[in-house]
């Protein structure tokens, strides 16, 4: 069977359970930007350095999975959703404290693009707010969702953000940036 089945070309989609809806419906626009998350973070998982990093993002990665298809289930659907639980969220809420005990992990912000590591995670902490984005509109407009779905996003979000801080923190690109906040940036005469 080829996955080229041409019942998209009109413009719709199957949801789970086989209900077929348009491609522009805010819960394909909701899920679709989970699939993106997952994507985007697959690329920083691949290019990171950290293996502890590296690790947790796998784990949020096949979390994602559950979510975007707890998103594409409908209530009318025979197909029971996936479960994201009030124990999904506590684990990322557990990994943001850890994170942020860090002594100096919180002392700067800093500047998108400091590291390739930590701007591969910033893109995917900006696909992520779109995808929480996405999904409250999708309730907003009737939709049903579990409260867990948004607060998983949403800590996740503070969660990448966090991971992107860690990289740059191990690569003393913080100080660096601090350093340069109270001189100004050492700008090249070259130009």
């Amino acid at each position: 069977m080829s996955i080229s089945t041409t019942r998209g070309d009109g413009g719709q989609t199957g949801l789970a359970g086989g209900i077929r809806v348009s491609k522009a419906d805010l819960r394909v626009e909701a899920y679709g930007t989970v699939d993106e998350l997952n994507t985007v973070l697959g690329f920083a998982r691949s290019i990171c350095q950290n293996p502890e990093i590296k690790a947790w993002t796998e784990t949020i990665q096949r979390t994602l999975f559950r979510l975007g298809s707890a998103l594409a289930t409908p209530p009318e659907s025979k197909k029971q959703p996936p479960v994201i639980s009030a124990e999904d969220v506590a684990i990322l809420t557990e990994l943001v404290h850890k994170i942020e005990a860090i002594e100096g992990i919180l002392s700067d912000w800093s500047l998108p693009g400091a590291h390739t590591e930590s701007a591969a995670y910033e893109v995917a902490r900006t696909v992520c707010r779109r995808a929480e984005r996405n999904a409250i509109r999708f309730i907003e407009n009737g939709g049903v969702v579990k409260p867990e779905i948004i607060a998983y996003l949403n800590r996740l979000s503070d969660t990448i953000w966090l991971f992107g801080r860690l990289i740059e923190f191990n690569a003393g690109i913080n100080a660096r940036l601090r350093d340069e906040t109270k001189t100004g940036p050492k700008w090249s005469r070259a130009w």
